[in-house]
């Protein structure tokens, strides 16, 4: 049995991969080189990707051999996966195994926009005392509001309601009997409209889909308070930059926390890189230690599985 990793994974995974009896080959950098990812992709009975690698109709096809395409994460949108369907190759990801990295991400993003610390901290070491500037505000009492309800919206309402928080959401294929309004008690609205107008705090959680391209535009964040922050940990694209920066110089908003941007790495010309109020880190919310580790070893175990002919409760 062989795997091809084409993207970086933490060593316990490779250990696992491993035990279980595969040859590994990896290399982190192998999505770069597209042709020489589709002549070797024939030999292998895995394929174990991150977000980068595009598993597309040509490589699902190259891959004449392959038995299962495993994502060190849980977007899709990087997977052909009508094609994988098509050609019988089950797709397995990292359920819920980063939840909790980029729910704390979103919660960090909170407590920032209210309370910048490192301004603070750059402020002294300049030689000033400025408390008055630095008084910031509580989240205690303020509106969150989640655009998606799923596992990772369930862990940031968890934590937004130990601070005192108020928390809405919309999701139109949520009902009033799931365990995120039963169990964890998030007030569902109807509408997308109501969410941006009633929230201090709008936090996305959506996949990327032709549905939710482009779900927050121009005029989405017109609805949004003048003192609200968006932040986005699901995908670029959601959002359209042109219309966020657009909104950010004006000030129609207060500010943004992007982990996720329609190109990636971020290009030079990108309008956001001059918003004084955008917050930009390079895609790495789901990526701490714990999360990674998780996430290395649950796709090596489930890839293993289908590889042997095994059930696994991480196919798409």
């Amino acid at each position: 049995m062989r795997v091809l990793i084409t993207e970086i994974i933490w060593n316990e995974g490779i250990e696992e991969l491993i035990k279980q009896g595969f040859e590994v080959d990896y290399d982190e950098t192998l999505w770069k080189q597209r042709e020489k990812l589709l002549d070797m992709v024939k030999d292998y009975d895995a394929l174990i990707v991150r977000n980068q690698t595009k598993v597309d109709r040509e490589l699902l096809n190259a891959g004449i051999q392959l038995k299962v395409v495993g994502r060190l994460g849980v977007g899709l949108d990087n997977i052909d996966t009508a094609q994988a369907k098509k050609r019988g190759i089950p797709v397995v990801y990292a359920r819920h195994a980063n939840a909790t990295s980029v729910a704390e991400y979103v919660m960090n993003a909170v407590l920032s926009a209210n309370r910048p610390l490192y301004l603070a901290d750059e402020d002294i070491k300049a030689g000033n005392w400025n408390r008055k500037s630095f008084t910031g505000g509580e989240i205690a009492g303020k509106t969150i509001g989640l655009i998606g309800l799923g596992e990772i919206s369930h862990r940031v309402a968890k934590r937004a309601f130990a601070f005192g928080m108020n928390v809405i959401g919309y999701d139109p294929y949520i009902t009033e009997n799931d365990y995120i309004v039963t169990e964890t008690g998030v007030q569902v609205k109807e509408t997308l409209e109501e969410v941006l107008t009633q929230s201090d705090f709008i936090s996305i959680h959506v996949p990327l889909t032709p549905a939710t391209h482009y779900l927050i535009s121009e005029s989405e964040l017109n609805l949004m308070k003048s003192t609200a922050f968006i932040i986005n940990t699901s995908r670029g694209g959601i959002i359209n930059e042109t219309a966020l920066a657009a909104a950010l110089n004006q000030h129609t908003i207060a500010g943004a926390f992007l982990d996720v941007l329609e190109v990636e790495p971020i290009s030079p010309s990108n309008k956001l890189l001059f918003c004084e109020t955008a917050m930009i880190t390079p895609h790495i919310a789901g990526l701490t230690e714990e999360s990674q580790i998780r996430t290395s070893v649950l796709v090596a175990k489930e890839a293993g599985k289908i590889v042997k002919g095994e059930k696994s409760l991480c196919v798409i």
